[in-house]
């Protein structure tokens, strides 16, 4: 089973940076669910922390922002957008979102708008933002159809929007036990620790 997020969780709408805020800094926000908020785990195992870290040891004057809430879907991103963002805006927005539309099977046509109205929304606060959208897969058992249409949509609307794309957040985690909890849907910190080096991957020719 894919290392998804279950529907129904309790959303943790705190927002909070991985490191000591410094005015001097660009700011990078994570938009996601529990994987990017790091349910079941302590707020420095989850990936935008170590994403800081990677940051730090790189010597880039970045501030990375979890903006993760378990249970959210591409619509309660669309939603918050503009709160995850804050007064100070950002200069790179990493997506994480799906998992939850795709697990309630909402279509992937629906997923794909919400998506474009996240880099829409976000774009008005800074043209100039880079973006990177993190794809998501399903499990076999929703069906053929619907897990190729679903994983479809991530880079249609990164080829629409001129965004950077990460194929899957969960590439080499999703579906090993040993790198996810107990419930097998959320990874354990090393799980999270291979979430942060894939993203990585990407993100710092970004910065």
């Amino acid at each position: 089973m894919l290392g998804l997020l279950m529907s129904g969780l309790g959303a943790s709408a705190s927002l909070s940076p991985a490191h000591a805020s410094d005015g001097d800094k660009k700011r990078i926000v994570v938009l996601g669910d529990s994987i990017t908020a790091g349910f079941g785990l302590e707020r420095h195992e989850a990936y935008p922390a170590l994403l800081q870290k990677k940051v730090d040891e790189s010597g880039l004057a970045f501030e990375v922002t979890n903006a993760g809430v378990s249970g959210d879907t591409t619509a309660g991103g669309l939603r918050r957008i503009d709160w995850a963002l804050g007064q100070k805006g950002a200069d790179v927005l990493v997506i994480a979102l799906g998992g939850n539309d795709g697990l309630r099977g909402i279509s992937p046509e629906q997923t794909e708008k919400n998506l474009t109205g996240i880099i829409e929304k976000a774009r008005l606060k800074n043209p100039a933002l880079k973006i990177l959208i993190a794809g998501m897969q399903m499990p076999d058992n929703m069906g053929p159809k619907y897990v190729e249409a679903f994983k479809a949509v991530f880079p249609k609307v990164a080829d629409a929007q001129k965004i950077e794309l990460l194929p899957f957040l969960l590439e080499g985690v999703g579906g090993d036990e040993k790198l996810n909890q107990a419930d097998q849907i959320h990874p354990t910190a090393e799980g999270q620790q291979k979430i942060a080096d894939l993203v990585w991957v990407k993100l710092k020719g970004m910065l």
